[in-house]
């Protein structure tokens, strides 16, 4: 007998972290939450991250999933903005791995190309395949609506390997 796998999906970032949650039975989705954790753009560095920390050790906790996904950090021109999204990613994967969470990583490509079936696409084709695919969902921001494409993904590419042909074409 199938088993419902509840899944948390996180897009990092230091000023919003979006995540969403679905639930995932055979190849039934199922809209569950979503939302974005925001940081405050006036503190120092270390109490952005706290926030971003508990705010998704809240979720995490209140939503009670089995897996978590998190899109990986592409590199751009700015440095220090990339070693930022980096440190805001490390907490988008320590809190779910500390809640004992097997933790899996999409590169935005694999993500774009599970959701509207090439990997590369506008924020507004997620939005309108999030809608098909799961008609109830309710997101707001492209924050929220990419944490929910990224849980998609590792709904569509669970198992061993599946996962492993999509992390190495990643």
């Amino acid at each position: 007998m199938q088993k419902t796998i509840r899944i948390i999906g996180i897009d990092p970032g230091l000023r919003r972290t979006g995540w969403g949650v679905i639930e995932t039975l055979g190849n039934s989705l199922r809209f569950v939450a979503s939302g974005t954790v925001t940081s405050d753009g006036d503190m120092d560095l270390a109490s952005r991250l706290c926030q971003l920390h508990d705010g998704l050790a809240d979720i995490v906790h209140s939503h009670q999933p089995d897996e978590a996904a998190v899109e990986q950090t592409f590199v751009n021109k700015d440095a220090v903005a990339t070693l930022k999204l980096g440190q805001a990613r490390g907490i988008a994967m320590l809190v779910p791995a500390r809640a004992g969470l097997p933790v899996f990583e999409y590169a935005p490509n694999a993500v774009k190309k599970a959701v509207i079936g090439v990997g590369h696409g506008e924020k507004q084709q997620i939005h309108m395949m999030l809608k098909i695919l799961m008609p109830k969902a309710e997101f707001k921001g492209n924050d929220a609506a990419d944490a929910l494409a990224i849980a998609i993904c590792h709904a569509h590419n669970r198992g061993g390997d599946r996962m492993a042909r999509l992390l190495a074409a990643g």
